[in-house]
């Protein structure tokens, strides 16, 4: 098969100032992406802010002949955002790719973190996940083609210790996903998610060394590449990390009908064994699917 190619094709991304987004972009670049590097350029808290790391990434496309431009605007300003939009539509007059990427922590137990703590998180992961999509969505439809990658995290799907806001927001772009790959599809418009492990400024304290030498940002990109490119799934969640890729899913198992009448708690207990059985259970593609379900087994199929 001929290799995956982006010539005469237009990519923003997120937080590509370093880490992930800095390989994303550049790899998009190298394979003819023309690319906007956004950036705020703060700390892992999300304070602070500078365009200098963009203009860096911009800098390193620009030195193997790739074509890039710098933004620095926080992704969840909505003048910011518009103008990185406007950007790319001045420059080469259409948006086909964007890799929400932009992310910070703020990690603390539930007793200790602060309402200021999670709000700025949610801010960030969830309303600089959002305001992107938001802004390329009717760009990419009147295109009939487009390709959008969000980031989620094992901490949202699985969950982990001190990180209540990131598990929260990282599973609420899953459930942003789910909706936008069903009102995408009649107009090409295709978005996934990946799941990525990697050694960044956000992880580098939570691993050991020799671990974070085996998670380099480099061995995600090739998954969040083929998830922008023509060939893409939709509404898929790709985890990758360490050159592992692997695929996450939503089960429901086929469950069991316990009546109408007299229903109670006791009746959900002793029929728990039932409800839990693996057997049978699918991954839905759809909310309907299960309401589709749920009447079946009301009329005993």
């Amino acid at each position: 098969m001929a290799d995956i190619r982006f010539d005469g094709k237009v990519a923003i991304v997120t937080g590509a100032g370093g880490g992930l987004g800095r390989q994303h972009a550049l790899e998009l670049a190298r394979r003819g992406a023309k690319v906007v590097v956004n950036d705020l350029g703060g700390s892992v808290d999300g304070s602070g802010g500078s365009s200098e790391a963009a203009t860096k990434v911009v800098e390193e496309i620009q030195a193997f002949g790739g074509e890039a431009l710098a933004n620095g605007s926080s992704v969840t300003d909505d003048a910011g955002v518009a103008h990185m939009v406007q950007q790319a539509m001045d420059a080469w007059g259409r948006v086909d790719i964007l890799v929400a990427n932009a992310g910070i922590l703020r990690d603390r137990t539930l007793s200790k973190m602060e309402l200021a703590d999670f709000e700025a998180v949610m801010q960030v992961h969830v309303w600089g996940t959002f305001k992107p999509i938001k802004a390329v969505w009717d760009i990419m439809k009147a295109q009939g083609y487009g390709r959008i990658v969000v980031t989620t995290s094992s901490s949202g799907l699985y969950g982990n210790f001190g990180q209540s806001n990131y598990g929260a927001a990282k599973m609420a772009i899953v459930g942003l996903m789910n909706t936008l790959k069903l009102e995408g599809q009649k107009t090409n418009v295709h978005i996934n998610a990946i799941s990525p492990v990697a050694a960044t400024r956000m992880t580098e304290g939570l691993m050991p060394p020799e671990i974070l030498a085996k998670l380099n940002p480099e061995y995600v990109t090739p998954g969040v590449v083929y998830l922008a490119s023509d060939d893409a799934p939709t509404g898929a969640i790709l985890a990758a990390g360490a050159g592992v890729f692997a695929l996450s899913r939503i089960y429901e198992t086929e469950g069991v009908y316990l009546g109408e009448g007299g229903l109670s708690a006791e009746e959900v207990r002793d029929s728990w064994s039932q409800i839990a059985d693996e057997a049978g259970q699918k991954a839905y593609f759809a909310g309907g699917e299960q309401g589709q379900k749920f009447f079946r087994k009301l009329s005993g199929g």
